[in-house]
C-alpha cells in the first residue's frame, strides 16, 4: 500500500467521490471482505461487493488474499493507498493552467501552479512506478511571521534574488530540466476550515 496515490483518470475520480466508497477506502486501510465490510458501513454485503468492484476496476483497492468459505470465496482487499490527491489532469480541457495568467501576488495563480505540480508529480510518480525507479524530488516545508506588510514584500523581493542567484549558479544546458516552486501564503488555521 501506497502512503498517498494520485488519481489521474476521470472515471477513477468520480469513482472515488462517491460517499459510500470514500467510506470503504477509508475502512480498507486494514484489509477486510465485503462481509466484514457490510458491518462496518451498514451496507448489505452485495451493495458493498458492487462498490468494491468498481474500486477495484480503477485500481483503488487491491486484492490481498481469496479465502474458500463453503461454497463461495470471500475475496479480502484493502486500498491500494492509505490517501488519495486528484489530478486536474482528470478535468481534462478544465484544468487549471498557470500559463493563462501569470501573475506572482495571485492566489489564483499560486492555486494553478499548484495543481500543475500535482498534475506533474502524479505523472512522474505513475512513469517512476512503471519503471520501478526512484523518483528525485526535494521539498522545504516551512512558516514564517511577518511583521507587517512590507516586511512581506521585503522577504518575497529578498527570496526572490536568492533564488535568481541559485538558478544561476548551477542551471547548465546540460542535463534534466527541474521544475522550481517557491510559494508563501497565509497559514489556514483549523477552526478556519473545519
Amino acid at each position: 500500500m501506497h502512503d498517498i496515490a494520485v488519481i489521474e483518470d476521470p472515471a477513477a475520480a468520480e469513482a472515488s467521490l462517491d460517499p459510500m466508497r470514500t467510506r470503504l477506502l477509508a475502512a480498507l486501510a486494514e484489509p477486510g471482505s465485503a462481509t466484514t465490510l457490510a458491518a462496518k458501513v451498514g451496507l448489505a454485503r452485495q451493495k458493498v461487493n458492487y462498490h468494491l468492484k468498481t474500486l477495484e476496476k480503477h485500481g483503488l483497492v487491491e486484492l490481498v488474499e481469496e479465502r474458500k468459505k463453503g461454497n463461495f470465496t470471500e475475496r479480502v482487499m484493502r486500498a491500494s493507498a492509505a490517501s488519495y490527491v486528484i489530478s486536474p489532469s482528470a478535468l481534462g480541457a478544465v484544468q487549471p493552467d498557470p500559463a493563462r495568467a501569470p501573475d506572482q501576488l495571485s492566489a489564483r495563480w499560486l492555486l494553478a501552479l499548484g495543481a500543475r505540480l500535482v498534475r506533474e508529480l502524479g505523472e512522474l510518480i505513475t512513469g517512476a512506478a512503471k519503471a520501478k525507479k526512484r523518483l528525485a524530488t526535494f521539498a522545504i516545508d516551512g512558516e514564517v511571521r511577518f511583521a507587517s506588510a512590507a516586511e512581506r514584500a521585503a522577504f518575497a523581493e529578498e527570496l526572490a534574488t536568492s533564488v535568481a542567484v541559485l538558478i544561476s549558479k548551477y542551471h547548465t544546458e546540460e542535463g534534466r530540466d527541474h521544475r522550481l516552486l517557491i510559494a508563501v501564503h497565509p497559514v489556514v488555521k483549523e477552526q478556519e476550515h473545519g
